[in-house]
């Protein structure tokens, strides 16, 4: 059933551990977002998760004060996506994401940051109160026309990109994604990602994961995949458990009888073409995207 009470995100030991950082009083969930696009009961829609237990830090893009706060968001956005060359312009980032829709993530004080994170964002204030946050992650999610409430997932990407793995904060991408959505009272997102990303294997444990192009050449890079998700907080915990033998999706969903390969654009198009005759729907399994490498052909399944 959609919307079920998911595990609690620190049953497991191992997992709480690491995820030690959320605890901190000095990080917090943080939505960057005009006044008028606040959500008026956040979380509402996907009742009982007890995942973010800091207070919110609401930050308003339309004050003046706030631009060192936006500058760390492009900062951050820019180191993570400059060498792909998918950086996003800053009147992209007003006009496309702040005006219509917000900014979500995970915000550190200043003053606490440790020397490698400074060095990694290019943080030299040394002389900061309490009052001065740096963002950690960013997560864009904007509202579509679609009459479902469909949003936008447009851009995620955190600070663990540039960071050695023994400093980085563990599962701080999935979970700017889930604040969001969590936070929004977001019922189906659809975004965009690359075959060999390993975004792939975090998007697709927010809920069944639809693949609604496969090819898509309109796109900068035509290898990249829309997808669809209906949000669903009973998969989130599994993203945790990589020994989990969540079975729930089998008994949906079966093989489809093909595979795609992301690494061959031949797989793709073919895939594409599928799509384009409404052969479909058809979903990848969030598990096997974990299980697999990258570059490892998956299975497409159907609806039973």
């Amino acid at each position: 059933m959609p919307n079920q009470k998911p595990t609690s995100l620190f049953n497991n030991k191992a997992a709480g551990e690491r995820l030690s950082w959320m605890r901190d009083p000095n990080i917090r969930p943080y939505v960057f977002v005009r006044p008028e696009n606040r959500i008026q009961k956040p979380g509402s829609q996907h009742p009982g998760l007890d995942w973010f237990p800091h207070q919110v830090l609401y930050k308003n893009p339309l004050e003046m004060d706030e631009v060192k706060f936006a500058d760390r968001i492009l900062g951050l956005e820019t180191k993570a996506f400059g060498p792909s060359g998918m950086a996003m312009p800053r009147w992209v980032f007003y006009d496309c994401a702040i005006v219509p829709g917000f900014v979500a993530g995970f915000a550190q004080r200043t003053n606490s940051l440790s020397p490698a994170v400074r060095l990694a964002l290019g943080v030299d204030d040394e002389n900061v109160n309490d009052d001065d946050w740096t963002p950690l992650s960013l997560f864009i999610i904007i509202p579509t026309m679609s009459l479902g409430g469909e949003w936008v997932a447009h851009n995620l990407c955190s600070v663990n990109s540039l960071l050695a793995k023994e400093e980085q904060f563990y599962g701080i991408g999935f979970l700017s994604k889930a604040f969001g959505l969590w936070y929004a009272n977001v019922r189906t997102c659809c975004g965009m990602t690359q075959w060999t990303s390993p975004a792939v294997r975090l998007h697709a444990h927010y809920g069944d994961f639809e693949v609604l192009t496969a090819f898509t050449p309109v796109h900068s890079y035509s290898r990249t995949l829309t997808y669809r998700v209906n949000v669903d907080v009973s998969h989130w915990a599994s993203f945790f458990d990589k020994q989990s033998k969540e079975s729930s999706f089998l008994t949906r969903y079966k093989p489809a009888g093909f595979e795609v390969n992301p690494t061959d654009e031949e797989s793709l198009i073919s895939f594409q073409r599928r799509l384009e005759r409404r052969e479909g729907p058809y979903f990848l399994h969030g598990n096997e995207t974990l299980a697999k490498a990258l570059t490892d052909p998956l299975t497409i399944y159907s609806r039973k």
